[in-house]
């Protein structure tokens, strides 16, 4: 909706597709490019140029021209009708317009009676419009008829056929197209509405790794052990490119539809295909230009910059579309003591057990107390009476499983880590030092995934909020610090990929050199594209995904949409 609250005549017509759908893009802005719609963007390529002029109908073509006038992306707004389009190409001679929308699919193909096979397959179909294709040139029509065109005809170009399917504009496509501005207006006014159910209408939705029909609906039949069993499942998109530039002097920039990153004296070091890119981290002297900044903003691709020492200093957002509905649920949540200890005793079980289960896994000679006094603090977690208490068993966890962290490292470097325990600021040694750049670059990584879900990294439930603090972010990273941070040092160091030379020793503390953050970042860029099954809906998704999936599931809790919580524990 803009800002003067008219609707888009293009996702009104997916409101006639999926009412969940629309109120994601319009209402809440929220938009994932997927295969298809980038196919969609290259057939619209030469379409999406605008005219030299965009003309009223006195300013048209006189009515003795013998050829109608295309003008491409042509733009109208109706207070009138409550919407606003750009229309790809309008053929205008006089007062008649034709307005012509591109399609980069095929058209609905409808069997002929009569006209079967002996085999009972169809021999002669006929092309139809999608419901949603016929709605949209209806609304263009709608806007063209006000503005003082006469309009007989719509046109829906489908490229993959090149095929011209002429419409005709008559009071029944009229009443069609005005039936479903209301039915979306009503819908922009109200809650999100519930995903649909076992519906082919997700299959190739760009929008279903945020929609999360299936997800949703099999945390429902869980808890209240009513409605329909999911049939599918799939896990989102994973296609996107994390860039990490951390090497001192380092340019970023863009030329075209892509990323540069040059050296000290200008050599191109890499690009990156903008379309490609998830989001950037720039670690030290890294510069970046202002054309970057704003190029990267309008991609929707977020930016980190951090410290030398890999501490996270500032996020440049993109400043798209919030959404309302979900930070007042989250503000609603952040006020209300019992969903916020709710959602801690969740998040802080969840850490606890999988300190454990990593301890377990990498001290062979652990002792059964310690497991044991972990196993019984996750229980604890579970049920605690308060946020204070909850926070004096998550404090009394980490303190056991520091004190057994150093067995697991069979490096020279467990001596130092394992006399000074665990210390952030600054670290003092190298042990220290590979945590603190692995919490960083997961506070990161979830600031991205709540940026995704909508969601304000700064309002917080087991964290306290503070200025400039991601308490959110802090929340939803700890069942995932054991998971990636941890694993990653201890597998880093014990198989050789970090030692000596990879660190010096300044009056900061302990800090990683140019050769050992690259090094890191390969451990760490390994561990997140590592697969990990998830406990409740059973299929495989990266670490980075899962983080994604999580903070999504959290924004749909906080709605109501999912009664319960359940956050990664591996075994």
């Amino acid at each position: 909706m803009d800002d003067e609250g008219l609707l888009s005549a293009r996702h009104v017509a997916e409101h006639a597709y999926c009412p969940r759908l629309f109120y994601f893009m319009e209402v809440e802005g929220v938009f994932l490019p997927s295969v298809d719609t980038v196919e969609g963007t290259t057939v619209h390529r030469r379409v999406d140029k605008p005219s030299a002029s965009r003309s009223k109908p006195s300013e048209t073509a006189t009515e003795d021209s013998e050829r109608p006038r295309s003008v491409r992306s042509l733009t109208f707004s109706s207070q009138n009708l409550g919407i606003t389009a750009v229309l790809d190409i309008a053929e205008i001679q006089g007062n008649d317009a034709v307005p012509v929308e591109y399609r980069k699919g095929r058209p609905h193909r409808v069997p002929l009676v009569g006209e079967e096979d002996a085999e009972g397959e169809a021999r002669i179909t006929r092309p139809q419009p999608w419901p949603t294709d016929r709605v949209q040139v209806g609304l263009q029509a709608l806007l063209l008829e006000e503005a003082g065109y006469t309009v007989r005809e719509a046109v829906l170009y489908y490229a993959a056929e090149k095929l011209r399917l002429r419409i005709p504009v008559d009071e029944a496509l009229r009443n069609e197209a005005r039936a479903t501005i209301e039915a979306a207006r009503k819908c922009a006014e109200g809650e999100r509405p519930a995903p649909l159910v076992n519906d082919p209408k997700c299959f190739g939705c760009s929008l279903q790794p945020i929609c999360l029909p299936d997800e949703v609906q099999q945390q429902r039949v869980a808890s209240e052990g009513e409605g329909e069993p999911i049939k599918r499942r799939w896990p989102p998109r994973d296609d996107g490119i994390v860039v990490i530039a951390q090497r001192q002097g380092t340019k970023v920039g863009v030329r075209g539809e892509c990323m540069r990153v040059t050296d000290r004296s200008g050599g191109l070091v890499r690009e990156v295909p903008l379309a490609t890119i998830e989001s950037v981290a720039l670690l030290g002297s890294v510069q970046m230009s202002t054309q970057a900044v704003h190029v990267f903003s309008d991609h929707g691709i977020p930016i980190a910059f951090l410290s030398a020492a890999g501490r996270l200093v500032a996020m440049v957002d993109p400043m798209d579309a919030a959404s309302a509905s979900v930070r007042r649920a989250q503000v609603r949540t952040a006020e209300n003591r019992d969903r916020c200890l709710e959602l801690s005793r969740a998040l802080v079980a969840a850490k606890i057990q999988n300190q454990r289960t990593l301890l377990v896994r990498n001290h062979p000679s652990l002792e059964e107390s310690v497991a044991r006094e972990l196993a019984g603090l996750t229980d604890l977690a579970k049920h605690a009476p308060s946020l204070d208490v909850l926070r004096g068993q998550e404090g009394q966890a980490a303190a056991v499983y520091f004190a057994s962290l150093p067995a697991t490292l069979h490096s020279p470097f467990s001596e130092a880590f394992d006399a000074v325990g665990r210390k952030r600021r600054p670290p003092p040694d190298p042990v220290n030092a590979c945590l603190s750049m692995g919490y960083s670059m997961l506070t990161k990584e979830c600031i991205t995934a709540l940026r995704l879900a909508r969601l304000e990294p700064s309002i917080g439930a087991f964290h306290v909020s503070r200025p400039g603090r991601p308490a959110l972010a802090l929340d939803l990273m700890e069942p995932f610090r054991p998971l990636v941070a941890d694993s990653v040092a201890i597998s880093a160091f014990n198989r050789g990929e970090l030692w000596e030379g990879h660190f010096t020793k300044t009056a900061a503390g302990c800090l990683f050199t140019d050769a050992g953050r690259q090094a890191f970042f390969k451990a760490y860029g390994r561990r997140m594209d590592t697969e990990v099954t998830h406990p409740v809906f059973e299929y495989k998704l990266s670490y980075r995904r899962m983080i994604g999936l999580h903070a999504l599931m959290l924004s749909a809790w906080m709605l109501g949409d999912v009664p319960t919580l359940s956050f990664l524990t591996t075994r």
